[in-house]
C-alpha cells in the first residue's frame, strides 16, 4: 500500500483529508518524515538535510496560503556527532529565517538510520484548498521544475557541492501569501507536477489542459539524456516544492506583479470529461511515491 492508497483508506476516518496541511481555528499545522536511504542521497550534508527537511514542512504551509511562524524537528541518528548535529540545526534555522519563521527546537533520539520528522506551524484565516479550481481558470506554477531531480543526478556523479546547492530550495511562503487572495486551488509540487495536477483535478472535479513549454530548470539540461528524460525529470520526478495553483484569468497579470518569484502559466482548467493532458495527449498520473 503506497501513501495515496493509505490516505484514501483514512479518508473514511478523518475529515477533511488530502490538503497539504490541517487548519484549526486559523492555525496551520503539518508534519513530515524523511529518511536517509530514501530522501538524503550520499553526499547530502547535515546542513542541507536540516534545510530540506524543515523546508518540506514549510512548503506545505505555503501551499495553504498561510504565513509561516515556527518549526520543530525530531533528529534521530545512530550516534550524535557534534558537527553534524549543529550543522543540521543551522540548516533548519536558516530555512526558517528565509521565510520569516523561527526554528524553536524539537527532540533527539537514537535510530539505526538517520531519520528526521518535522512539524511546521503557520496562520491564515482563509486557507487555499485543492478543491476550488473552475473551468476557465489559468493553471500556473512558481519557479522552475526539476531542481531535485538534477541534484540527484549530480549526487550520483559525485558533484556534491552543486547537488547540495540545488537540494536547498526556498519554500514559497511569500508567493503563497501573494497568491492566497486570488488562487482558487493550490498545492505544492512535492509529488511532481503531473501528480499535483491530477490531485487538483480530482479534488476540484475538473480537467486540466497543459501546454509546453514547461518552466524546467536549466540544471536539468545539464544532466538529462534527451528530451524524454528532460520531461521525466521536470514533470514526474517531484520533490521540487514549487506551488501549483489555479486562478481566474483576469487576475493573472496583477498577481504576477506582486510576486518576487516567476509565475508561469502552463495551462487552463477544463471540463472533467477532457481529462488531464499535455499538448493534447494524456498526462499520466505518475510522480514521487513515498
Amino acid at each position: 500500500m503506497d501513501e495515496r492508497t493509505a490516505l484514501g483508506l483514512l479518508a473514511d476516518r478523518l475529515d477533511p483529508v488530502g490538503d497539504d496541511a490541517a487548519v484549526v481555528d486559523g492555525q496551520v499545522v503539518t508534519t513530515d518524515m524523511l529518511h536517509d536511504r530514501t530522501d538524503f542521497p550520499d553526499g547530502t550534508t547535515r546542513y542541507t538535510a536540516g534545510w530540506r527537511a524543515v523546508g518540506a514542512s514549510l512548503s506545505d504551509v505555503a501551499a495553504m496560503g498561510a504565513a509561516a511562524s515556527a518549526a520543530v524537528a525530531v533528529y534521530a541518528a545512530p550516534a550524535f556527532d557534534e558537527t553534524e548535529l549543529l550543522a543540521f540545526v543551522d540548516g533548519a534555522s536558516a530555512v526558517c529565517e528565509a521565510v520569516g519563521a523561527e526554528y524553536v527546537g524539537g527532540d533527539l533520539d537514537h535510530h539505526d538510520e538517520f531519520t528526521v520528522a518535522t512539524t511546521a506551524l503557520g496562520r491564515t484565516d482563509d486557507p487555499v484548498l485543492r478543491r476550488g479550481a473552475q473551468a476557465g481558470d489559468a493553471v500556473c506554477v512558481t519557479g522552475t521544475l526539476g531542481r531535485s531531480a538534477a541534484a540527484l543526478r549530480l549526487f550520483e556523479r559525485g558533484e556534491t557541492e552543486r547537488a547540495n546547492d540545488l537540494f536547498r530550495f526556498e519554500p514559497r511562503v511569500a508567493a503563497g501569501r501573494g497568491l492566497a487572495a486570488h488562487a482558487t486551488a493550490m498545492m505544492d509540487s512535492s509529488d511532481g507536477l503531473a501528480r499535483s495536477l491530477h490531485q487538483i483535478a480530482e479534488a476540484s472535479n475538473c480537467g486540466v489542459a497543459v501546454e509546453s513549454p514547461l518552466p524546467i530548470d536549466p540544471a536539468v539540461d545539464e544532466v538529462a539524456d534527451d528530451e524524454e528524460d528532460r520531461l521525466e525529470l521536470g514533470a514526474f520526478f517531484g520533490e521540487d516544492f514549487e506551488l501549483v495553483c489555479t486562478l481566474a484569468e483576469d487576475t493573472l497579470g496583477d498577481v504576477r506583479e506582486t510576486l518576487s518569484v516567476d509565475l508561469t502559466r502552463i495551462g487552463t482548467v477544463v471540463e472533467p470529461s477532457q481529462g488531464i493532458t499535455l499538448d493534447g495527449d494524456p498526462l499520466p498520473d505518475r510522480g514521487y511515491t513515498h
